[in-house]
């Protein structure tokens, strides 16, 4: 007995496949978002409706040029891009635990403050040691205040969203507190020293001309290009997500917790080491960000009431949304977020655009991602009018054949009829076989990571 079988999908067509279904989502959410802020600008704007459509086409093509337009804009664009990858990243592992990690923002002050500290105590160091001692007592800062929130969540069943608020108040406070006692400039107010020398990190432009531009062509007024070396180290912490959430037997049980934390507790892992393990490593990358920020940009210091006003910890939570909560996901929401901080400072010089608008395009995004208007779409569209995104279950090789079973022993017959228990396989084998060339009614979901 032969069983034709439509051709197998091939392992590129299911990468596109998925990469479709990871990316569909999130791309129709900015789409949908740009189109209502140009007509939110449409709407204020005077003139005819030719005139405001014009203004509208204006003010996108300023936020574009000054967010990727040239060298310098990208270089701004990606000061921003360094610490929102690092943030996104503490809140999509949290999401990848099925936990709520709104305590980015008071992890990154932690992060930062402690740094700040190592710094200042002890700025006769050389470099080579100073610099990484900043990096691992800013990354240790997080994790621990990471780690609070893990322990809190695992052993006393703490809302995670309670303590990390209130977590993160006490970090505004108290980081405010040294800043304007402890570590207080002399004849200053509000803000510390900067730090040494020694201590702080390069901009790329400037380690470029100094290694590879010692043979190779050098870069030209390399002090108008801000970004620094700490984006190489966010590019490395995508690397490491990546790698611990998929390939890793950590990330496998974090993915079931998240998932299912019955099943999770079933199939025997460790709940509650979990949890704070997640947690931890959330603020790990929430205080790097913050070590980074402060050893890498002008004015390498720390100035008090800042931290509550920065909107690094809570544009992550819509990093980790539009991303998805993968690596790639976040290193392109990044760039979105980052540019569009970038942009709309240039739109609204050039294009008389309130820079609000960016704050609106940014709620629209996460607005459009948790309604889920394309699922919704999808569903009121007629059958057939879009690709099914679920692939039909083949078989993986070229091609398959179908052997018939062995046959049957003589069983006795009782009354010329066969025992009840022989009628029951038959019927089962006839319904196999009628169901095996439709595979469409078992399609499976395919999950990236």
């Amino acid at each position: 007995m032969a069983v034709s079988t439509a051709s197998p999908i091939s392992s590129l067509t299911l990468r596109l496949r998925r990469f479709a279904q990871a990316s569909g989502r999130p791309l129709f959410a900015v789409v949908l978002a740009m189109i209502a802020g140009g007509i939110v600008i449409m709407i204020t704007a005077p003139g005819s409706p030719v005139d405001r459509f014009n203004e509208a086409v204006a003010a996108y093509q300023a936020l574009l040029s000054g967010a990727f337009g040239n060298a310098q804009n990208f270089s701004f664009t990606l000061t921003a891009v360094t610490p929102l990858i690092l943030a996104g990243l503490s809140v999509a592992i949290a999401f990848r635990a099925g936990l709520f990690n709104i305590g980015a923002a008071g992890q990154i002050a932690m992060g930062a403050m402690t740094t700040g500290i190592i710094g200042f105590e002890a700025a006769h160091w050389p470099g080579w040691l100073l610099i990484p001692a900043m990096l691992i007592g800013g990354t240790l800062a997080g994790t621990v205040w990471g780690g609070i929130v893990g322990i809190l969540k695992a052993w006393r069943g703490a809302h995670e969203v309670v303590t990390t608020i209130m977590l993160n108040w006490i970090a505004f406070y108290f980081t405010d507190y040294l800043i304007d006692g402890p570590f207080k400039a002399t004849q200053q107010t509000n803000q510390t020293n900067a730090l040494p020398p020694q201590g702080t990190l390069p901009h790329i432009a400037d380690f470029y001309n100094s290694t590879l531009g010692t043979f190779l062509p050098k870069i030209d007024q390399p002090a108008q290009y801000l970004v620094d070396v700490g984006l190489f180290f966010a590019l490395a912490a995508l690397v490491v997500y990546w790698f611990i959430m998929s390939r890793t037997t950590f990330g496998y049980e974090v993915r079931v917790l998240g998932q299912n934390p019955k099943a999770a507790r079933y199939a025997g892992i460790p709940i509650k080491r979990n949890i704070f393990a997640v947690m931890a490593i959330a603020g790990a990358f929430s205080g790097l960000a913050g070590a980074l920020q402060l050893m890498g940009q002008f004015p390498y210091q720390l100035i008090a009431n800042t931290f509550f006003l920065q909107p690094t910890g809570f544009d992550a939570i819509g990093v980790a949304l539009l991303g998805r909560t993968t690596s790639l996901g976040v290193l392109l929401a990044s760039l979105l977020f980052g540019g569009l901080r970038q942009g709309g400072t240039i739109m609204q010089l050039n294009a008389n655009v309130p820079g609000d608008l960016v704050y609106i395009i940014q709620a629209l995004v996460l607005f459009s991602i948790a309604a889920e208007f394309l699922p919704a779409i999808q569903r009121a569209l007629p059958k057939g009018f879009y690709l099914n995104r679920r692939p039909s279950l083949v078989p993986t090789g070229t091609g398959a054949t179908v052997t018939d079973l062995p046959a049957k022993e003589s069983a006795p017959v009782h009354n010329g009829a066969e025992p009840v228990e022989m009628q029951q396989a038959d019927a089962v084998e006839g319904e196999a076989a009628q169901s095996l060339p439709t595979s469409e009614s078992s399609s499976s979901r395919i999950e990236e990571d």
